[in-house]
Parts: structure tokens; sequence; C-alpha cells
């Protein structure tokens, strides 16, 4: 194998009637899949699905923040706005970072 996806990635069989083989998914990219007669076939093809796919999407994503809009329960609210005075940041700020932390103790 020369390449490797560098996105979290799932691999499962495929039945006869899908044709046999493996099929690889990427839960954290929307529609990038790819498939082969061997694991390591799927794998290599995964890669290849990848690069396409985040190609393909550094075309129309735009660069810069995004906007989020969530709706939170008044006392989580008031609990976040608490702790965001005590850090002395934003509102938006407190919970940026807390989203992060939370993210990077899953990867």
């Amino acid at each position: 194998m020369n390449n490797r996806p560098r996105h979290r990635f799932e691999i499962r069989p495929l039945s006869p009637e899908e044709g046999g083989g493996y099929l690889m998914t990427f839960p954290e990219l929307p529609g990038c899949l790819a498939d082969g007669e061997t694991i390591e076939q799927a794998v290599e093809n995964g890669a290849e699905a990848e690069a396409a796919w985040l190609k393909a999407s550094a075309q129309w994503e735009k660069p810069g923040p995004k906007k989020l809009v969530a709706r939170l329960p008044l006392s989580l609210h008031h609990d976040l706005t608490v702790k965001a005075r005590q850090e002395g940041v934003s509102l938006n700020t407190l919970i940026v970072s807390l989203l992060n932390r939370g993210l990077e103790r899953r990867l």
C-alpha cells in the first residue's frame, strides 16, 4: 500500500449480490467512498477517493470562520456565560474552546 487515507474510515465486506469485495466509507466526508476486491485495494482506492473529495470540497468551501446557531437550555446558557466571565473570554470563544477540547479527546 502506497497511499493511506488521512481521515477515519470504515471498511465492510460487500455481499455477492453487491458485487463482492470490500467497501470503504469515510464518516466525516459525506459521499466519499471506494471499493476494491481486497482490503488493501479498497484502502488504496479510498486514499485516491479521499484526495479527490478534499480537492473538490476545497473548491466550494469558503475560507474563514463558519456561523453556528444553536438553541441551548437556559440553565446551560447561564452556566456557560458564568464560566466565560470567570475565564475572561466571550461566550463564543469559550464554546469553541470546549468543543475543540472535546473533539481532540475523540481523535
